[in-house]
């Protein structure tokens, strides 16, 4: 039988579990009823398909800032992903456990980085670099995927670390029994039992690409256009919120509040995708 104590404790962890999830769902009800009436008013398809976004006009397109949300994030994976998987299977596989017991926290470290840091950063030496050596503003979406793919490194380096190091040492040993070498039991064995895991780290690091604000807004430029090449400005779904929020009012409101359900509408896909991924793996 539980004693009293025992009971208050239990009650209390779940109390406090409920909130969260009740405050998560009043800030879901929030952004829908906020940003809802302006998507029924113009149509989703105008919402979405469309380029043009001129408040003044009342024209609230914004597939421009879809487009460069996409540019960005995609940028960020390419760079972030071969990096953080790399580093994950050098500390996993080829370095002795005590030097990743001490790598790994401190990489994780980076996580706590405030983005402004990072926007800061690549304000003051990425973009110069890429306006001197590749002409341009320098301000554009290689400058924003660059730092996103620095910023996302801490989300896939640990969480691939400790999807590698959940595969059965079984596994390796049988396939270096059967006369494979180490590359090839990493390649052909573990990243295979571990790419759920994997996955899940690559979709959880796209979905911090994709809410990320302060970074992206100090380095992409924030051109509402379609950008046609890396070195382009571009402006993402984030920083329109963020640059706009401060004097939108009316239908220009709601149009920065829908645009919060897109959003919010793709990071919980992504977050089901990284449940779903996990899920597997277990």
């Amino acid at each position: 039988m539980k004693n009293a104590k025992e009971v208050v404790v239990e009650k209390s962890l779940m109390l406090i579990a409920f909130s969260a999830i009740f405050m998560l769902f009043l800030i879901a009800v929030f952004i829908f009823k906020e940003g809802s009436p302006l998507i029924f008013k113009i149509g989703l398809k105008n919402f979405i398909l469309s380029a043009k976004w001129s408040p003044l006009e009342g024209q609230f397109g914004i597939l421009a800032m879809i487009i460069g949300s996409l540019w960005i994030t995609a940028g960020a994976l390419v760079i972030g992903v071969p990096l953080g998987l790399g580093c994950a299977i050098l500390l996993s596989e080829f370095l002795p456990r005590g030097i990743t017991a001490f790598l790994k926290p401190t990489i994780e470290l980076l996580a706590g980085i405030p983005s402004v840091v990072y926007g800061f950063i690549g304000v003051v030496v990425l973009v110069p670099f890429i306006r001197e050596r590749f002409g341009g503003p320098g301000l554009s979406v290689l400058a924003g995927s660059i730092i996103l793919g620095i910023m996302i490194l801490p989300t896939i380096i640990s969480i691939s670390i400790d999807a590698l190091q959940a595969v059965p040492r079984s596994y390796r040993e049988g396939s270096l029994a059967l006369g494979a070498t180490q590359w090839q039991t990493i390649s052909m064995v573990t990243l295979k039992a571990a790419r759920s895991g994997i996955l899940a780290s690559i979709i959880l690091g796209m979905g911090r690409a994709v809410g990320e604000t302060m970074a992206v807004i100090m380095v992409a430029g924030n051109a509402v256009k379609i950008p046609n090449s890396i070195f382009n400005p571009a402006r993402t779904l984030t920083t329109n919120i963020a640059l706009e929020m401060g004097f939108a009012t009316g239908d220009h409101r709601a149009a920065l509040f829908a645009t919060g359900v897109v959003l919010f509408v793709i990071i919980m896909i992504l977050n089901i995708l990284a449940n779903y991924a996990f899920g597997k793996r277990k």
